[in-house]
C-alpha cells in the first residue's frame, strides 16, 4: 500500500516531486544527460553540482550501497576515539534530492556507445559520464586473510567490517608486538596506516601499557611519508616515541592461529621475517576497480585515464573522472576529490558551452596526519610534492587546533559542504589566509 501510496504521489503534480528520490517512482526513461557512475564522496558531489548546472531530472548516479560512510572519521573510531554509527548515513539522506537514485552496481562500461550496464541487466544510455568508483580494497591478496579477522587480535580502519576490531584488539593488548601494515600497492589516505600507531602508542600510554609494548610500522615504501617537510617532523616523533620503522616490509600472509605476520624483504626479492603480534593492524592492497580496468577507459594499469590539468578523459571527451578511480598523479583523498570536485565542474560548464576548459587542478590534496588524540600535523601538498598550506602557520608542527578541525570540523563540512557541492577545497581561503601570496 506504501508503494502505491507512493506511486501516486510521483504520478501527480511536480510539487510532491522535489520532495522525493525519483527512485520512489518507475521509470521507464533509461537515457540521462548527465549519468554520475559511484554514491561516494566524488559521486555524490558531482551528482549535486550537475543537479544545479542542468536540472535534477537530466542527472543520474548509479550505486549499490544503503549506507554512506565518512571514511576518514575511521582512523579516529579504529582509536575509540569516535563510534562507527558516527560514520555513516542511510544513502538516502546524502542522495541529492530528484536526481535519478539507481540502486544497482556498475557491470560494464561501453564509451563507444555511450551506454552502461548494470548487474540487473539495465542499460542506460548517457550524453555525459562521470565516473567515481573510487578504488578496491583486496585483503584476499594476503595468505590468511580476510578469515584472520575472525581473531581477536587482528584489525584493520578501512573497511567497516573490521574497524571496530582494532579497537578491540588495542584495548585487550597486554604485551608484546603491535604491528602495523602498509602495503605495496597505491592506498587511500596514505598517512592513515601510520595514524593508527600514534593513537596506539598513545592509548597505551594512556593505559599504563606502553612500557611492556614494541610498537612497529612495517612498511613497503622507502620513506616514512612522501613529503619530506611532514616525514621530517614524523621521524622526530619515531625518535622521540620509541617506535620501529621497518622500511621496505610488505605484508604476505597472517597466520592467525599462532598470531604471526609474514612479512617480504623488497630489497631483498624471496627473503621473508616472521613477527609475532599481540596487535595487527592491515592495511590492505589496494587497485583499480575492476569494471575500470575491464573498459576501454583504463590506463595500461587499469586506473581512469584522465587529463591531470582538467579531469576530462584522454580518448572520450565526453567523460569525465573523479577521486581514487582515476590515475592522477597525487594522494587519494577525500580533501583531493573537493579540490577536484571545483575544477571538474569548471570543465563540464566550460564544455556545455563548447568552450575550452580554462582552470587547472594542481594536484590539491591533503593529509590530517592524527599523532596523539589531541594532536594533528596537517600535511597539504600539491602534483610537485611540494607543500601548499592553508594556513600562514608552519603545518608540520603538532597542534591541537589542527585535531579539532581534523575530528570536529571536516566532519561537519563534508556532510553539509562537500556532498551538497557546496565544497570545493581551502583554495580561496589559503590566498586570503597568505594574503594573495599562495
Amino acid at each position: 500500500m506504501a508503494a502505491l501510496r507512493g506511486l501516486r504521489q510521483c504520478r501527480s503534480t511536480g510539487i510532491a516531486m522535489s520532495h522525493f528520490h525519483t527512485s520512489s517512482c518507475v521509470s521507464a526513461k533509461q537515457h540521462y544527460k548527465m549519468l554520475v557512475l559511484g554514491g561516494g564522496s566524488g559521486g555524490i558531489a558531482m551528482g549535486a553540482r550537475m543537479k544545479r548546472m542542468m536540472g535534477a531530472e537530466n542527472v543520474a548516479i548509479v550505486e549499490p550501497s544503503e549506507m554512506h560512510y565518512y571514511q576518514p572519521i575511521w582512523t579516529l573510531v579504529g582509536a575509540g576515539a569516535k563510534t562507527a554509527a558516527s560514520s555513516g548515513r542511510p544513502t538516502a539522506t546524502v542522495m541529492p534530492s530528484g536526481v535519478k537514485w539507481v540502486k544497482s552496481k556498475v557491470q560494464e562500461i561501453n564509451p563507444d556507445t555511450n551506454t552502461v550496464r548494470t548487474d540487473d541487466g539495465t542499460e542506460i544510455s548517457y550524453e555525459y559520464l562521470i565516473v567515481a568508483l573510487g578504488i578496491q580494497l583486496h585483503y584476499e591478496k594476503i595468505k590468511g586473510l580476510p578469515e584472520a579477522f575472525e581473531h581477536p587480535k587482528v584489525g584493520s580502519n578501512y573497511s567497516i567490517q573490521t574497524v571496530e576490531k582494532t579497537w578491540k584488539a588495542l584495548q585487550n593488548f597486554k604485551e608484546g608486538n603491535a604491528i602495523f601494515s602498509f602495503p605495496n600497492t597505491p592506498v587511500k589516505c596514505a598517512g592513515a596506516p601510520q595514524k593508527i600507531m600514534y593513537l596506539s602508542d598513545a592509548y597505551l600510554r594512556k593505559t599504563g601499557k606502553r612500557a611492556k609494548a614494541n610498537i612497529m610500522y612495517n612498511t613497503s615504501l622507502p620513506v616514512l611519508f612522501g613529503i619530506k617537510k611532514y616525514a621530517d617532523s614524523l621521524w622526530d616523533i619515531v625518535k622521540r616515541r620509541d617506535l620501529q620503522v621497518n622500511l621496505r616490509h610488505n605484508l604476505i600472509e597472517v597466520r592467525a592461529d599462532k598470531c604471526e605476520a609474514v612479512f617480504e624483504d623488497l630489497d631483498k626479492p624471496g627473503e621473508t621475517k616472521v613477527f609475532e603480534y599481540e596487535m595487527l593492524h592491515v592495511t590492505p592492497p589496494m587497485g583499480p576497480n575492476p569494471v575500470i580496468k575491464g573498459s576501454r577507459l583504463a590506463d595500461g594499469i587499469g586506473w581512469l585515464d584522465v587529463n591531470k590539468d582538467n579531469l576530462q578523459h584522454k580518448t572520450y571527451p565526453n567523460v569525465f573522472g573523479i577521486g581514487d578511480c582515476t590515475n592522477l598523479p597525487t594522494a587519494k583523498t577525500a580533501a583531493a576529490v573537493a579540490a577536484q570536485s571545483a575544477i571538474l565542474n569548471r570543465t563540464i560548464s566550460r564544455i556545455l558551452k563548447n568552450e575550452k576548459p580554462d582552470k587547472k587542478y594542481d594536484g590539491y590534496t591533503s593529509c590530517p596526519l592524527v599523532t596523539s588524540y589531541n594532536t594533528v600535523i596537517l600535511a597539504e601538498f600539491d602534483y610537485n610534492g611540494q607543500p601548499l598550506e592553508t594556513f600562514p602557520i608552519n603545518q608540520a608542527k603538532e597542534r591541537r587546533i589542527m585535531y579539532h578541525m581534523k575530528a570536529d570540523l571536516m566532519p561537519h563540512l563534508y556532510w553539509h559542504g562537500l556532498l551538497r557541492g557546496l565544497w570545493g577545497g581551502p583554495g580561496p581561503y589559503r590566498k586570503l589566509l597568505h594574503l594573495g601570496m599562495k
